[in-house]
Formats: C-alpha cells, structure tokens, sequence
C-alpha cells in the first residue's frame, strides 16, 4: 500500500493568508507581517509546534486583548552594549527581531551587544531569529523564560518550577551556518500536547509523574494531578539540565527583574536574553569563519555510527528542509489544515489551495 502523503500549500500564500487573519483579529500591518512571517518561517525550517500550529492561539491572544495590536518595545535601562525592554504584551514575532537590531547595532559599535527582552508575548522558535545576526556575520545566542509558568522540575523533584526555558546559538561559517535551538527540558511542552492530539507516546521518558515516576505517557500531562516536564538529562542526567535551567531564569527572570512573583501564572509572556558578537572585533571575520569552518568540517568527517547516517551539524536538516518546502510547498498535516480551515472560517478568510 502506498503511504498517504500530507498536502502541502505555498509559503507565501500561508504567510500572506496568516497576515490577513491576523490582521483581522485587530493586528496592524506591520505587527501581523511580522508574526505571520516568522511563525511559517518555523514551519519552513521544520519547528512545527511553533509554526502555524500556534496561529490560532495568537489570533486569540489579539482578540482578548492578551496581545498588543500595536506599539513599540520601551527601553527600560542602558549602559554601555547592554539594554533592558519592557515589550508591553507586544507579541515577540514583532519585537524579536527588532531586539536583534538593537544588539547588532551595539555588537559594530563595541563588538557585542546585549538585549534583554521582558513581558513579550510567546515568541515562537528562537530559530527563526538566528540568521539575521549570521547574516551580518555575528555569532549570536540567545534564551527564553517564561516567569508564568512552571511546567519543567528540577533534577531530584517531582514538582515544577522552572519553564521548559529554549536556548539557541547561530554562527557564520564559509558554508552554511549552524543554526541551534533546542529546549532544556527534555521535551518542549507543545510536543506534549502534539503527541497527545495524535495519540502517541513520546519518544522517551521525558515527564515525571505526580508519583515521581519517568513516563513517555502524554495523557498523563493533562490528568490531576499533571505530570511535569523533566530537565535536559532525564532522570540519570538531570542535573546538568536542572543546572541549565538556572543558568537561563538567572540570566533572562533575575537579570530582567521581571520574575515568578511579578507575574500571574498562567500567563505566556517571555523573557528573552539576547547576545550578538562581531568576530571582527578580535581579528578578521574571515578567520573566525575559516576556523569555524574547520570545525564543522571535522564534524562531517567523524566515522558515522551507521553509514546510511552522516554525522550533521546543528541547522543541517533544518536549512535542507526550508529549501524544498520553498520548492514544494510547506507539509501540513490533514488535522492541522482542518483547523486553520476552521480558523479562517471565522474570520471570513479562506485558506489557500493546497498544491
């Protein structure tokens, strides 16, 4: 039997569709350009659970008046190449990349830069930010909080308190960039509910039960008491993600002085922590990207464990699948296209035509 392909629909028409929803949920045009680009730019490298998975709960956050239509990111304090922002509830698809801006602007003028975002609105993939800091040849990394939810324990716990808190780094190189984004809990929590709405079970232990055992059970994550997510690690390993964890709401909550006791529980805004570094404030970018080069070049020469499998680099799957979703179109699975129908439906758009 021939296995059922997932339709697949143009990149620029889901952009120019999810802008239009947006914008019919109360957005402004540059803020719903904003949001619909980097949320299929997630899809397009293969972050589903952050693509147009999220369109409806955005939609949502405008229409409840949880998200900002409009306005600019405040800057609370400055010294030097280190900022702080107060986003305002604006959504963190619009303020992102601005943050970026700021932080390779201050990264040409004292080689680096330093951002810190607070009270955005769920930003998504870090991924999709990456490259605009590789493309003027910055290396950049970057983490995300978020004060209102605890759904990750740390090592040793059966309870929660931090957030599954992502982490991720870009650098140029003399081919393509390595692009890095990767949670530090053992699983995201929106890859949780995508398990749990297909009815599968995750991949590996990845949550802890209320009785303090490792489960791959996804339904576990909604019964009551819930499940919490594991730190990176899992439960041999733990600690080096429980100590990750810190590291992150140390450097993003605590340094932000925006953290748990400020902000209600429940609620989805992040804090960003934002670093970008001009190589050529050490020496030439050519060198720098000649030895990152050389780097990603031992990687690919490492004898592969199987050999139908090459050793990758971070970014690696990512940029091949940008590139023939670009060609053929972004996959979307038939239950996700019913619900952005459904979407589009009530706000009076259709969704485009798949391929």
């Amino acid at each position: 039997m021939t296995e059922q392909k997932n339709p697949r629909i143009d990149a620029k028409l889901m952009q120019a569709w999810a802008q239009q929803c947006l914008q019919q949920a109360g957005a402004t045009e540059p803020v719903a350009a904003a949001m619909a680009q980097h949320l299929v730019a997630a899809d397009l490298l293969g972050f589903r659970t952050h693509g147009l998975m999220r369109l409806k709960y955005n939609v949502d956050c405008l229409q409840q008046g949880q998200t900002k239509p409009s306005g600019e990111p405040r800057v609370i304090s400055q010294r030097g190449a280190l900022e702080l922002w107060d986003a305002d509830l604006l959504s963190g698809l619009y303020v992102m990349p601005q943050a970026v801006a700021r932080a390779i602007a201050m990264a040409r003028d004292y080689g680096t830069g330093t951002v810190l975002v607070r009270r955005t609105q769920h930003v998504a993939a870090l991924a999709v930010y990456l490259e605009q800091a590789v493309a003027a040849g910055m290396l950049i990394q970057m983490m995300c909080a978020t004060p209102g939810q605890a759904v990750v324990a740390p090592h040793g716990a059966k309870s929660a308190w931090f957030s599954p808190n992502p982490f991720a780094i870009g650098a140029p190189t003399l081919s393509d960039p390595v692009l890095f984004d990767v949670s530090l809990s053992m699983t995201a929590a929106g890859k949780v509910r995508k398990a749990l709405a297909e009815q599968q079970q995750l991949p590996y232990p990845a949550l802890i039960t209320a009785a303090g055992d490792y489960t791959c059970d996804p339904a576990t994550f909604v019964q009551d008491p819930p499940s919490v997510l594991a730190s990176l690690g899992g439960e041999l390993l733990g600690y080096k993600g429980s100590g990750l964890n810190l590291f992150s709401e140390l450097w993003t909550l605590a340094l932000s002085q925006w953290g748990r006791h400020q902000e209600q529980a429940g609620l989805d805004a992040n804090t960003v922590w934002i670093q970008v570094i001009d190589p050529s404030a050490l020496g030439a970018s050519e060198a720098f990207q000649a030895q990152a080069q050389a780097l990603v070049d031992g990687i690919h020469q490492c004898t592969p464990i199987t050999a139908s499998q090459p050793v990758r680099i971070p970014g690696e799957g990512a940029l091949a699948r940008r590139k023939q979703q670009l060609q053929q179109g972004i996959e979307y699975s038939p239950q996700l296209l019913h619900q952005l129908a459904k979407l589009g439906d009530k706000l009076g758009l259709d969704l485009p035509p798949c391929l």
